[in-house]
């Protein structure tokens, strides 16, 4: 079969280190554009990886020969720039938060299904290999009942890792972010979440606050860098989750798991990336593979994915639906937050 063209649009950290690499690997793809409104970032990729390069991204979307591309840009252009590829023909891998409001979300699965194309969201959690590990565990039933959780994912902020090393990032900007560490980091554990229980989350209690994080000139950023949640699901298993930009002393991606006939924990051991502790005394470690960090990248196995899906004619697994159910929690937890009231994920 003819390869696929892609095009990336936008190409800071994340298609620096995830999105144009994992292509390139890839023996089904050409990478066939890179665009970003900072043309010299594009032209870097464009020199090592090929493409031709563009500061439009309409450019790219009306291109006839592209069959897809990755839509790796500030949140708020996220619902935008997925409808008009959409519109135009192309599949769709856009970053997460997938969208700003229920809203957007809504109209971009509209416009995938109207489209007939693939619509999926880059989160990547439920495809690290400790997490496909507590996936077959508890599927498996030898933990019996899922009582309750903990999920945390936090780090030093985006400011160190984003491709302009500023604390002038359109991160920490309420206009073109929308949210901070709950949509960095939250929605991927809200994802994770309800993927490896098994069930939606229904009803939500948060503190979503700013703590830490500051502009140059010392003024508090106008997005969240600390949020605790506590989460309830369908069948009223209980567990909190918790997301932060300032956890200084080393990124914490770890969650803890009660259950019926034991704990399971994952990425809290330094040898072992998940560990069984049975109520009868015994104990299982497993050495799987290690999850992605932003020191030490791994492959995301979101690209293959999404080639696979395209090459197969498949739906997608992540798909807008998947990605809109974290995004409802995220905003749950948001209104939580704003009225200090419980609430409930619509």
């Amino acid at each position: 079969m003819d390869k696929i063209k892609v095009g990336v649009i936008g190409c800071g950290s994340i298609a620096i280190h995830r999105h144009v690499p994992e292509y390139a690997a890839n023996p089904n793809v050409e990478i066939a554009a890179l665009c970003d409104i900072v043309k010299d970032r594009a032209k870097a990729l464009a020199d090592v990886y090929g493409g031709k390069v563009y500061t439009d991204y309409m450019d790219v979307i009306n291109r006839k020969d592209i069959d897809a591309v990755s839509v790796c840009l500030p949140n708020y252009l996220h619902a935008p720039v997925s409808i008009a590829a959409l519109e135009a023909g192309k599949h769709v891998l856009c970053e997460k938060p997938m969208a700003t409001s229920a809203e957007e979300a809504e109209a971009m699965i509209r416009t995938a299904k109207r489209s007939g194309k693939i619509l999926m969201i880059g989160h990547n959690q439920r495809l690290m290999p400790p997490h496909v590990k507590a996936k077959q565990i508890l599927e498996s039933g030898e933990l019996g009942k899922i009582y309750s959780f903990r999920t945390t994912f936090g780090h030093a902020g985006p400011e160190g890792w984003c491709v302009d090393k500023s604390k002038n990032t359109w991160f920490f900007r309420k206009k073109e972010a929308f949210v901070g560490a709950m949509g960095d980091l939250g929605v991927h554990k809200a994802d994770l979440i309800r993927w490896l229980l098994g069930e939606e989350i229904v009803e939500v209690g948060a503190f979503v606050e700013t703590r830490g994080k500051t502009y140059d000139d010392g003024q508090l950023i106008d997005v969240d860098d600390n949020a605790v949640c506590v989460l309830k699901s369908e069948s009223g298993v209980i567990g909190t989750l918790t997301a932060s930009w300032t956890y200084r002393g080393g990124e914490d991606n770890s969650t803890t798991i009660y259950c019926e006939k034991g704990v399971m924990k994952l990425g809290a051991d330094p040898d072992f990336e998940v560990v069984v502790n049975y109520t009868n005394g015994q104990r299982a470690c497993y050495k799987v593979g290690e999850i992605a960090t932003n020191e030490k990248q791994v492959s995301s196995g979101v690209i293959d994915l999404f080639v696979k899906h395209i090459v197969n004619g498949e739906q997608p697994i992540i798909s807008g639906d998947e990605g809109y159910k974290a995004l409802k929690i995220v905003l749950a937890c948001l209104e939580s937050a704003e009225k200090k009231t419980f609430v409930q994920v619509k």
